[in-house]
């Protein structure tokens, strides 16, 4: 089960989201108007995915993605917004690492397949990781033995 936070100050659109993502059983979906909130929450529980929106009154979507970036580096990071401006989308990738950006108002299905390709993406991250650790622990117990460089 893959745990996604989807992040905006409008409730209505919360909404909308939680109900479009719901319809995958092996998403569990956490809501927030507050990205401050969100970020508290985000440091206890690992999330795999965080949508967010862009225009917020406290604090803009790309400075909470650069904060989830620096809480959980794996989690894939989705920014929705109405302005889309270079200097948006470049902040976005180069400050906040961010996986996609979809603009609003959004198509449900280019949603659902960009966290559906960011999952993707995040599991092949993760099972490098796994198979580059185990690689290591196997060429410890080759020089162990003597076997190695």
């Amino acid at each position: 089960m893959y745990q996604i936070m989807l992040v905006d100050d409008e409730d209505y659109i919360l909404k909308a989201l939680h109900r479009t993502l719901s319809l995958n059983t092996d998403w569990q979906v956490e809501t927030y108007q507050d990205p401050h909130e969100a970020l508290r929450r985000a440091r206890t529980t690992v999330f795999d995915a965080v949508v967010t929106d862009f225009m917020m009154p406290e604090m803009n979507g790309v400075e909470l993605l650069q904060e989830i970036r620096e809480l959980q580096p794996d989690a894939i990071r989705i920014l929705l917004t109405g302005v889309i401006d270079i200097e948006t989308v470049m902040s976005a990738i180069n400050k906040a690492g961010a996986f996609r950006f979809i603009p609003k108002p959004w198509e449900d299905k280019q949603l659902l397949e960009a966290l559906r390709e960011g999952m993707r993406f995040h599991d092949i991250l993760l099972e490098n990781r796994i198979l580059a650790q185990k690689v290591r622990e196997q060429e410890k117990a080759l020089q162990s033995l003597g076997l190695g460089d």
